[in-house]
């Protein structure tokens, strides 16, 4: 049975005075661990309350028995004074009963002599002592109590202790001027915002965002990578715009080649090796200027369209394999913030992805600048756009159709009237926001060209252009940011996926098709949560590798069979989730009892693997030779 030790509440308020940086009333809190200690201390014999130690740790007491009857001890401080059992109540040095404090109490303590020191701690300070200045070894040193001979390192329990360095970094940083977060700038810098930065680094500005832009330019040829954080999701290849594969957006002055009625459509001479085809639904016409007007039923494509006829058409889509561009004469023209539709003056919209507020904002600020004759789309950019800024974007978008109007009259058929810009123009026309932290090139005339147009069109994100030197780097930009790694692997045929389940991506001539498999993937509790979060983490990765690879058509998914309802309808909701990110119309259907789904992705140009490789000339893309000799 182990003897009760008494805690003597004065001696130990009295020590805790001393050894505080506070002068606050102090909270008697002793723990468990120290009180089992000086149990066994109290059972091997007398021990002092405060060791001479700077650790702190408790010692045996070397007094000799008729020191300690006396109550007097080598030290002269009243915190050293030793403890006694309880056998009775306690009496204090007047003779007067002290109740037994408590956990949690809080008094005042009591007034120390100056003279009266505690080991490891200044006489008479609020503050200890340091205890890295203090020399420790010989058996001389008196800071270093009995039975130590040498510096010994507390342990702390439960946290880590903040480094000296750290500690003092962080006490400069209270002591200095708080940093202030600009969100329109993308950076922080302090509150003057005056001068460079003092350690030579760009970390006050760094800008924030969830994507970076990568434009590498080799040659003719130009690659423009986008990533999510450090993930490739979108990759788009660019050769010369004199390339009849990238003439997306071009307006030209056609001649009709062909009507074919039963197919409700008319092949376009526009200059490019492959006539261009303009479906029924695509045209736009005057009823007065119909060739059969005494007809009373409903206009047909031979009533509009004939041989030899010129006719003024835009391109919505690029040729795709054996097939040609597809025409519009419904021509726009994209700004920064508008679209402008020259000749549809009933057309006027503004895009969903805005709040209702901000749509409200922008039909009030577009109305007294919409002209007549023209329809106007306004865009997601145009969020915050001034009333100003929205008139200057109109005014340069009426000059381009303008000039398109002069070209037609002095052109003959077939010819170009007007070119889009190259792909890194275009894709930060479009993409370019504040979800962007930068827009790195490493080509110096399409740095130049990238950074005047958002100069122009967008000031407040200049500072987010930047140019990659490739003369100074040892890396290129692509291995910089690990692109080359991950468009490898876009290539495969075969995504694993993190859980250890894998894609399978086949592509046919008709459609694509996805499968799900379970790979490695073995899970913990049952089959259908194991299959659940396989097929969770596949609807996140086919919707990326869908935006990456550049799929479109139709495309079936078959995902792993659950058997539970609520499973397959969380599968697709996360799926079209994913797929909201994605600027390219989709629509996706439910998953079925199979497992499968079958959604469309809009076509608009040839894919990452058609852009990145030709056909084998020895197998014409098939994968297989034939041997002749059985054939």
């Amino acid at each position: 049975m182990h003897q009760r030790i008494e805690y003597d509440a004065e001696r130990h308020i009295a020590a805790k005075k001393v050894c505080s940086r506070r002068a606050e009333d102090i909270a008697i809190r002793p723990s468990s661990r120290w009180l089992r200690r000086a149990r066994r201390q109290y059972e091997k014999g007398q021990f002092n309350f405060m060791s001479e130690s700077t650790s702190g740790r408790l010692r045996r007491d070397q007094d000799e028995p008729e020191e300690r009857e006396a109550g007097t001890s080598r030290s002269t401080s009243v915190a050293s004074q030793p403890l006694r059992p309880l056998d009775g109540p306690v009496e204090a040095a007047k003779g007067k009963a002290s109740a037994k404090p408590k956990i949690g109490d809080t008094r005042p303590a009591p007034p120390v002599p100056m003279e009266s020191g505690i080991a490891g701690y200044s006489v008479g300070a609020a503050t200890p002592a340091d205890p890295r200045k203090q020399t420790s070894g010989g058996p001389g040193d008196p800071a270093a109590g009995a039975g130590h001979t040498g510096r010994k390192r507390s342990r702390s329990r439960g946290r880590r202790r903040k480094p000296r360095a750290a500690a003092d970094r962080s006490a400069a940083a209270d002591s200095s001027q708080e940093a202030v977060h600009d969100p329109d700038q993308g950076s922080d810098s302090t509150g003057s915002g005056a001068g460079p930065d003092p350690a030579g680094e760009g970390a006050s500005r760094r800008r924030v965002g969830r994507y970076l832009m990568c434009v590498h330019v080799e040659g003719e040829v130009s690659h423009i990578a986008v990533l999510e954080g450090r993930s490739l999701v979108e990759h788009l290849v660019s050769r010369a715009q004199s390339s009849p594969s990238q003439i997306d957006g071009n307006v030209y002055l056609g001649r009709v080649e062909t009507v074919l009625p039963g197919m409700e459509a008319a092949f376009v001479d526009i200059g490019t090796p492959k006539s261009a085809v303009l479906y029924w639904g695509d045209i736009r016409y005057d009823p007065d200027d119909l060739l059969d007007s005494a007809q009373e039923a409903p206009a047909r494509i031979e009533q509009v369209l004939r041989a030899g006829q010129t006719i003024l058409c835009q391109v919505i889509k690029n040729p795709i394999g054996a097939k040609g561009a597809r025409l519009t004469q419904a021509v726009s023209l994209p700004g920064r913030f508008l679209v402008v539709i020259p000749g549809a003056p009933k057309a006027f919209g503004i895009s969903r992805r805005l709040d209702d507020k901000e749509r409200r904002r922008l039909r009030r600020a577009i109305e007294p600048i919409r002209p007549e004759g023209m329809g106007v789309i306004v865009r997601t950019a145009a969020a915050a756009a001034s009333q100003a800024e929205l008139r200057r974007d109109f005014d340069e978008l009426k000059g381009r159709w303008e000039g398109i109007i002069a070209e037609r009259e002095r052109q003959r058929s077939p010819a170009l009237l007007y070119s889009e810009p190259g792909l890194a123009l275009r894709v930060v026309r479009e993409e370019l926001n504040r979800e962007y932290r930068a827009v790195v090139v490493d080509d110096p005339e399409t740095y130049e060209k990238v950074r005047g147009y958002v100069a122009s069109v967008n000031p407040d994100l200049l500072d987010r252009v930047e140019y990659y030197d490739t003369s100074v780097e040892r890396l290129s930009l692509f291995e910089r940011y690990h692109v080359h790694e991950q468009l490898q692997k876009a290539l495969d045929r075969k995504v694993w996926l993190p859980s250890g389940g894998s894609l399978i991506i086949e592509r046919t001539e008709a459609l694509t098709v996805i499968d799900v498999n379970t790979g490695r993937n073995v899970g913990k509790s049952n089959l259908e949560e194991t299959v659940y979060k396989n097929n969770l983490e596949a609807a996140e990765e086919i919707a990326r590798q869908l935006r990456l690879r550049d799929i479109g058509g139709i495309i079936v998914i078959d995902f792993i069979d659950m058997e539970q309802k609520s499973n397959r309808a969380n599968v697709a909701k996360a799926l079209k989730a994913a797929l909201a990110r994605d600027k390219t119309r989709t629509q996706v259907s439910e998953v079925s009892a199979l497992g499968l789904v079958e959604m469309t992705r809009k076509r608009v140009s040839e894919g990452l693997v058609e852009s990145l490789s030709e056909v084998c000339p020895t197998c014409s893309g098939r994968g297989i030779v034939v041997d002749e000799l059985f054939v």
